[in-house]
């Protein structure tokens, strides 16, 4: 006979699910056997833990755009995904849960594991978070899961207690009460609202100086976004979950914006009079065009979160490839090409002044260096993950995107930790491809010394076997004790702040991946082409100066006092912070290559 949990797989088989990212229990016994039966297909992915399997689902997803599956036990193992399922659903990344739940029986009797999961996966899978309890249920619940996520693009959860895992298998009845259900979901394409579309284009065409945002909602639409910057005169800021929408090679690609972007995204933003935002939510308004300045429109896919960042004159509820391809039609091109011109001048200045920054000397190493000299030597092909902290400040700032370079982060939930489970989850996605993850230190701590263990244990099977983890190892959580300097005029708190001295790449050669140790900037470029060229995973364990700042593209006049404040009030690392913040600043100020020096 068929259990229900064998049912579960092949329902799962025929949607087209590969991997279910994973840790075992015995609240999923039932299909656990169920897999062991069915010869590992869907293939478990075995993490170190239910948060990094979640994490891993979330990488996978976003590397690939499809729905990603993972699963946990009952009670504790459930709760364990929930940071990695917050993250997607901040990041509006589709991800299945399958959890285990204690027998029927048992419920409802304060069993051992026994938490209410319902309740505890209302919010985070709000979308769609159901129970099977009878066998006919199963088809329906599993299909509606993947639809909810797939469309609405969010976690969705699915608790099967164990005792219904072991139970034979009936599919639905035609008869009352009985949910038929069915596989497959086709996409339509909208026409845009004509009228709509008309006003946006009445609005681009009257502006003289424009600027266009795009977000992750508008990968895929580069032909299209490229053709309104020809006609438009415009520059292109990039929210930083969109950073590999555009390449950063084209000379009007301002880069990141906002408190980790650049300058200018930031004056173009300050001095633009129209502006088009494609597929972002970006919520820090502050670096958006003051309220009144700027006409603006707004194109996104989903109608709840249009319109909400700026005060748009139109607001278009639609999918970027087509809406743009509706508008540009209706563009006209503008002759005048100075604001463009001027922001080409900007980019090409800003990208001089971050070498400059990254070859700046520190105490041993300058972290913007890490990641300046990876983006020299980057495969075209690379999938790149960072972590939050000082590792995403510098991705967003050196790293140049180019070709088919894929790129991401936790973006609005901005949690530590998810680097190398998100490579991990991006290999299995494209084993073929090189894949790379930027952590901190204490991000490493956290959970990326467990997850080498998982690298080590699957590499084997990737038909490229690159995977680097660059660690920033500076002993200190850097990102925090910046935010106490510049937000609060508080020193750093040693208590807090200090990690404790661990060796990451002896760590990985004890679980046999490749390891370089890096204390001197000049060793960085071979590093990288070790690893890069490497036939298995490398950790690169980079010695590097936390006293290096992460000056914002414009310090705001309170930022400097509190961070003022904090050295004067005794930081212990004030003396090395004031020599590389004017070391750093300092770059700014010299003369462009560019210019003439006769």
């Amino acid at each position: 006979m068929t259990t229900v949990a064998d049912q579960l797989l092949a329902r799962l088989r025929e949607w087209g699910v590969e991997q279910i990212f994973g840790y075992p229990g015995d609240g999923i016994n039932g299909i656990l056997g169920a897999l062991s039966r069915a010869d590992d297909q869907p293939r478990f992915i075995q993490s170190r833990h239910e948060e990094m399997s979640a994490f891993e689902a979330v990488g996978y997803a976003k590397f690939t755009g499809r729905t990603a599956v993972c699963m946990a036990t009952s009670g504790p193992g459930a709760i364990h995904l929930l940071n990695g399922l917050y993250d997607a659903k901040l990041d509006h990344v589709p991800v299945v849960a399958i959890v285990g739940q204690t027998a029927r029986t048992a419920m409802g009797g304060s069993y051992q594991q026994e938490i209410d999961l319902l309740s505890l996966f209302k919010d985070v899978a709000g979308d769609y978070v159901q129970m099977v309890t009878v066998p006919e249920q199963l088809p329906n619940v599993i299909d509606r899961a993947i639809r909810v996520a797939t469309t609405r693009r969010a976690p969705t959860a699915v608790v099967i207690p164990s005792d219904v895992q072991e139970l034979d298998y009936s599919a639905p009845t035609h008869a009352f009460k009985m949910v038929p259900s069915s596989l497959g979901t086709t996409r339509p394409v909208f026409a845009p609202d004509a009228a709509g579309v008309a006003r946006a284009a009445e609005v681009l065409n009257s502006g003289k100086k424009v600027a266009i945002l795009v977000g992750q909602g508008a990968r895929g639409a580069t032909r299209e976004i490229t053709r309104v910057v020809e006609l438009t005169g415009a520059g292109v800021a990039k929210a930083l979950l969109g950073k590999d929408v555009l390449s950063d090679e084209l000379p009007w690609v301002t880069g990141s914006i906002g408190l980790l972007g650049s300058r200018p995204s930031y004056e173009m933003m300050r001095d633009c009079d129209t502006l088009l935002t494609v597929g972002s939510s970006f919520p820090y308004t502050q670096f958006m065009p003051e309220p009144g300045q700027a006409r603006a429109v707004q194109i996104d896919i989903d109608g709840t979160m249009i319109g909400m960042r700026y005060p748009y004159e139109v607001n278009l509820v639609g999918d970027a490839v087509t809406t743009l391809q509706a508008l540009i039609p209706l563009l006209e091109r503008k002759e005048e090409r100075s604001w463009q011109d001027g922001i080409c001048d900007q980019v090409a200045r800003w990208w001089e002044v971050m070498d400059g920054e990254a070859h700046v000397s520190a105490d041993p190493v300058n972290p913007m260096r890490i990641f300046s000299e990876f983006s020299a030597r980057a495969p075209s092909d690379a999938m790149i993950a960072a972590d939050s902290g000082s590792a995403a400040n510098w991705y967003a700032r050196q790293v140049k995107m180019r070709g088919s370079m894929r790129g991401s982060l936790s973006g609005n939930l901005a949690t530590m930790g998810p680097a190398v489970p998100y490579a991990i989850g991006a290999k299995f996605a494209h084993p073929d491809r090189p894949a790379i993850a930027f952590t901190g230190d204490g991000a490493m701590q956290m959970n990326g010394l467990a997850e080498l263990i998982t690298i080590s244990r699957y590499w084997q099977t990737w038909s490229d076997p690159r995977l680097v983890v660059a660690v920033l190892h500076n002993n200190d959580l850097n990102q925090v004790t910046w935010e106490l300097r510049a937000m609060g005029g508080t020193p750093k708190f040693v208590e807090s702040q200090a990690l404790p001295d661990v060796s990451y790449a002896g760590f990985a050669a004890s679980v046999g991946l490749g390891s370089i140790t890096v204390t001197d900037p000049d060793e960085l470029a071979g590093a990288w082409e070790t690893a890069l060229s490497a036939d298995r995973p490398y950790v690169i364990d980079v010695h590097c100066d936390p006293d290096v700042p992460p000056i914002p593209p414009h310090a705001t006049l309170d930022q400097m006092t509190n961070s003022a404040k904090a050295l004067i009030k005794g930081d212990p690392s004030r003396w090395g912070v004031l020599k590389e913040g004017i070391r750093t600043k300092a770059q700014e100020l010299l003369p462009s290559t560019g210019d003439d020096q006769s």
